[in-house]
């Protein structure tokens, strides 16, 4: 693929070709942290395991990273007519998918069936699916448009899971028909599931005792409401939690038991703890109630019904600094201490990680559009902003991100650190990236970064004044890769969105339907 303009020819393609890029092989320094206890591996406290190894540190991911925003601005990716871009590292997401697959691999038995099952509301992006799915990654989706981009992605039904606390008959319908997990929320839901399923097996609507087997594995997700976590709108697992049958209610535990003594084709149990500030701890009580569940189901029916345990994911991410931390190893140690039959053979494994495979690997670089002072404060006037970090604009407490400034020509900025604010394009006084962050001071023309955001940023575009979606692009970097011998770095960039013109705006706004009020 390429662009319209002429300058990226050479450089933004399906990948096969590159760009030179002298390589420095020197850390970036133009860089403020970020660092907040609600979201930082602080939050949920290390794991037994140690430190994370030398080969963690995200040096090379950092590297990486210089040498694509240096790249994107010689190369015109990113100037005056493209103001802001995104970047998702390609390496830097394979290593992350092959660190998760090692780190379970190491602590189950073998043989045992994992699914490891990308949450696609982290990135919905198809080029990303693919990538995962090429690496052995499914899909977890949770409405019909994400479906549609794991099929589209060539993700198959057997590898995809359909989550969701409002699920329309509809897509239970599609989903039961092409054989896609479905982890049933609620008990109306389990309903509407009895009657598709005696429809697709020949059994009488409602009858949940068909002895038939629908092509889906079927499952319930449950609340075990161990508590929650330092950020409450992710916490998933609270007292009146929103997700799952309450585990702890009156009642409830006895009807679970009852619903898979009734239907033989229940062979799946669900919980995911939360997201973002949960500490593993709490994670892994959260998984332990569960497989303690499922251990009564199967001892009380008399069989092992129950034989895929889908453990949700929610590792958090270090937004703190380029470390790695808590990484899926140590997190796969800690379930294996806390929870050790989970892992014997006796029972299939889902996991559905999302923010953790995806938030490291992307950065979102504007252009300094003006250099400015208001009160004493240097202000930077970016074109990044609410459009692509509403969380941090408008929850900035639990939602900091790191900025990493880079020159004119896209090189790591030096200099004394000046406490600034980097500000966002949006009409709103609140539309900041950064408030009182020390930097070197950013001018007219220079860049700042948003770092660690592959996940629930810039895929997730709020189009606040109408602002366009910036144009997203895969790199990756080779050294000594133009084959000439005199080292250095070869940088390659892949289409993956195009940057939204403002045609698209217009008639994604009803353009074609200028009249439609005025004849009411």
């Amino acid at each position: 693929m390429g662009t319209d303009r002429d300058t990226t020819e050479d450089s933004v393609s399906d990948g096969a070709a590159g760009t030179r890029v002298p390589s420095t092989g020197t850390p970036s320094t133009g860089m403020s942290s970020a660092a907040a206890p609600s979201v930082g591996a602080s939050a949920g406290g290390a794991p037994s395991g140690g430190a994370p190894s030398p080969g963690e540190s995200g040096s090379d991911r950092v590297a990486r990273r210089d040498d694509a925003v240096r790249a994107a601005v010689e190369h015109g990716l990113l100037g005056p007519e493209a103001p802001i871009i995104a970047l998702l590292d390609v390496p830097g997401i394979k290593a992350s998918v092959a660190e998760l697959r090692a780190a379970f691999d190491a602590v189950t038995a073998p043989g045992t069936p994992v699914l490891h099952a990308f949450a696609v509301k982290a990135t919905p992006l198809v080029p990303v699916l693919r990538l995962l799915h090429e690496h052995g990654i499914g899909a977890e989706v949770a409405s019909p448009g994400e479906l549609a981009l794991a099929r589209a992605a060539g993700v198959p039904p057997s590898e995809t899971v359909l989550d969701s606390p409002a699920k329309t008959i509809t897509e239970l319908r599609e989903a039961l028909a092409l054989g896609i997990a479905v982890n049933a929320d609620n008990p109306q839901e389990l309903d509407r599931i009895d009657g598709l399923v005696g429809d697709l097996t020949g059994g009488a609507n409602g009858g949940p005792m068909t002895p038939s087997r629908p092509r889906s594995p079927i499952g319930i997700r449950v609340n075990p409401q161990v508590g929650g976590g330092s950020i409450e709108a992710l916490s998933t697992a609270t007292a009146t939690s929103k997700f799952g049958v309450a585990l702890r209610d009156e009642g409830a535990r006895e009807w679970i038991v009852q619903a898979y003594a009734d239907r033989p084709w229940l062979t799946r149990l669900h919980a995911h703890t939360g997201s973002q500030g949960i500490p593993l701890s709490l994670m892994a009580r959260g998984i332990a109630e569960t497989y303690a569940l499922a251990e009564e189901i199967n001892r009380r029916v008399g069989r092992q019904q129950i034989d895929t345990l889908d453990i949700g994911g929610g590792l958090p991410v270090n937004f703190g600094s380029d470390v790695t931390t808590p990484t899926y190893a140590q997190y796969a140690r800690l379930l294996a201490e806390a929870v050790p039959g989970l892992f014997d053979g006796r029972y299939g494994l889902v996991t559905e990680f999302g923010r953790s495979l995806l938030a490291k690997h992307g950065t979102v670089v504007a252009r300094v559009e003006y250099a400015k002072s208001a009160g004493g404060r240097p202000v930077a006037v970016t074109h990044a902003g609410v459009q692509i970090a509403t969380r941090t604009v408008y929850a900035p407490g639990s939602w900091p991100l790191r900025i990493a400034a880079y020159d004119a020509l896209g090189r790591p900025k030096a200099g004394p650190d000046v406490v600034q604010d980097i500000a966002g394009p949006a009409c709103f006084a609140g539309d900041l990236l950064a408030e009182g962050r020390a930097l070197p001071l950013l001018e007219q023309g220079d860049y700042a970064a948003a770092l660690d955001t592959g996940a629930y940023y810039f895929a997730h575009h709020y189009a606040y004044n109408s602002l366009a979606r910036p144009g997203v692009y895969g790199f990756a970097s080779v050294e000594g890769g133009n084959g000439n011998g005199n080292g250095g770095t070869d940088v390659r960039f892949a289409v993956v969105r195009e940057p939204q013109g403002v045609e698209e705006i217009v008639a994604e706004s009803g353009g074609s339907r200028p009249t439609a009020l005025t004849a009411l």
